[in-house]
């Protein structure tokens, strides 16, 4: 029987979407404002809303529905601004869905072409306005009228400090922190910050009938998960939540999220953000469209640098290397030749300041990144990105992987032509081990937190950095 009972624990959603009657609001609100910008600009146009528009209606909103509830538009977000952008990437999958759909169906030539370039943007507008009233109402409703339910956090750490943070700043959550609690039984540590520390884990039920808690937070290390069962035990008649927020911070954390299977929560620690789905194909589509328009603007550009690489010194034009790639996959980079050929190293050697092997043209195209150009061509055939870490040499890999905590973490994504390093100077020759450290730094930072817009700004940063500070490149 206790084999059945667990069964059926297993079996429910652990990870349930706790939507709310405010959410449901913003849905209606949505699609009301949606129809009427269509309705209203179709009628003043062609003083008819015919079937087709209806028909075109229909869908987008079916659309809408299914794609906000699942990209969690009307989900808890920490600032308007945030999720207005939000708001703008899930409009636009539902506008090019519908424009695909229209193409494929030969039924495009039935709509008008202004009215519909017209409504994308009035709805977007209107529907971000409708995000902002209720956002701002809903601050106003939890300010003057909602009863806030005294919350407790357990842990003492870092987590337990951001978590008291997030959740006072979160208009979307009833919680107030009311305290923390030691998981040490001395109590005597100094804690100087706003929160008051109440006491020990040795002290929790008497905390809890003394200032009525209703929530209890445990944000502990994972170390320290047995804990986690005897507060739960502890707790257990005490009529009130206990949410688990376990100590992550102390992985090296690559793009974590949290997923389900059968009812098992799972924890993503460390995922590349572009192995599949919506985001790979963005960044996909990104570097094949950039980089073929690319290459065909500068082709005279290319052309003229192949020749002064030619007429230079001896040699071939383009400069080919084994490089490690995504998930440590060997391709060959290429680069316009910027030195004098030589007997090559076992461990390839860095160009230095004045150094002897770089030719007159080469250190022209270092310092100003040009011998990369012919890499546009690894975008073209897939082998690089636009933007990402950049590909260093083979060698220089085994000599940093032991030595710069989490450096071949960097292949979880595509190498780059540029990438959020290079833009805040940390490009060309790297001196010590600390300025490879903070190039890592920034290269999972860029994992992390990458997005098309991210890309988008590096890719507009990077010519500016190079005229502004050309770095270390020599």
């Amino acid at each position: 029987m206790a084999d059945s009972n667990e069964l059926v624990q297993r079996n429910r959603r652990l990870l349930r979407n706790h939507d709310t009657l405010v959410q449901w609001i913003q849905h209606l609100m949505n699609w009301i404002v949606i129809g009427a910008t269509l309705y209203f600009l179709v009628l003043k146009e062609t003083g008819e809303f015919s079937s087709a528009y209806r028909v075109m209606l229909i869908f987008s909103l079916f659309l809408v529905t299914i794609i906000y509830n699942n990209l969690g538009v009307f989900r808890q977000f920490n600032d308007i601004l945030g999720g207005i952008q939000h708001l703008a990437r899930a409009w636009g999958i539902v506008v090019i869905i519908s424009a695909w759909v229209s193409y494929i169906t030969t039924t495009s030539k039935d709509y008008s072409q202004e009215i519909i370039i017209q409504w994308v943007f009035a709805a977007y507008i209107a529907q971000a306005l409708v995000l902002s009233f209720t956002y701002k109402w809903y601050q106003y409703y939890r300010r003057h009228y909602r009863q806030r339910i005294p919350a407790l956090i357990i842990g003492t750490g870092r987590l337990a400090e951001h978590l008291a943070k997030s959740i006072d700043s979160n208009i979307w959550l009833g919680d107030k922190i009311i305290g923390l609690v030691s998981d040490s039984n001395d109590v005597s540590i100094t804690w100087n910050k706003k929160i008051p520390l109440l006491g020990s884990l040795d002290d929790l039920l008497s905390i809890v009938k003394e200032h009525d808690v209703r929530r209890v937070y445990v944000a502990l290390p994972i170390a320290l998960t047995p804990m986690v069962t005897k507060i739960q035990d502890s707790l257990a008649d005490s009529n009130l939540d206990i949410v688990w927020a376990p100590d992550i911070f102390e992985f090296q954390l690559i793009n974590h999220s949290v997923r389900e299977v059968s009812g098992v929560a799972l924890l993503n620690i460390n995922e590349t953000p572009l192995m599949a789905g919506g985001p790979a194909f963005i960044k996909l589509l990104m570097d094949k469209c950039i980089s073929f328009f690319a290459i065909i603007i500068l082709s005279p550009l290319l052309a003229s640098l192949a020749l002064a690489v030619k007429l230079s010194s001896p040699g071939p034009i383009i400069f080919k290397q084994a490089r490690d790639g995504w998930d440590g996959r060997k391709f060959t980079v290429y680069k316009f030749r910027s030195m004098h050929m030589h007997e090559a190293k076992e461990i390839v050697e860095q160009a230095k300041k004045n150094d002897s092997r770089v030719t007159t043209i080469g250190s022209f195209m270092r310092k100003t990144s040009l011998d990369e150009l012919p890499q546009l061509f690894n975008v073209l055939e897939g082998t690089m990105s636009l933007v990402g870490p950049r590909p260093h040499a083979v060698s220089h890999n085994v000599y940093y992987s032991n030595k710069v905590k989490a450096y071949l973490s960097r292949h979880r994504i595509k190498p780059g032509i540029t990438g959020l390093a290079q833009i805040n100077g940390c490009r060309g020759e790297t001196e010590t081990i600390e300025s490879m450290v903070q190039r890592v730094e920034y290269d999972l930072e860029y994992i992390r937190s990458w997005s098309p817009w991210l890309d988008f700004k590096i890719l507009v940063a990077t010519p500016m950095r190079l005229i502004r500070k050309p770095g270390n490149a020599y």
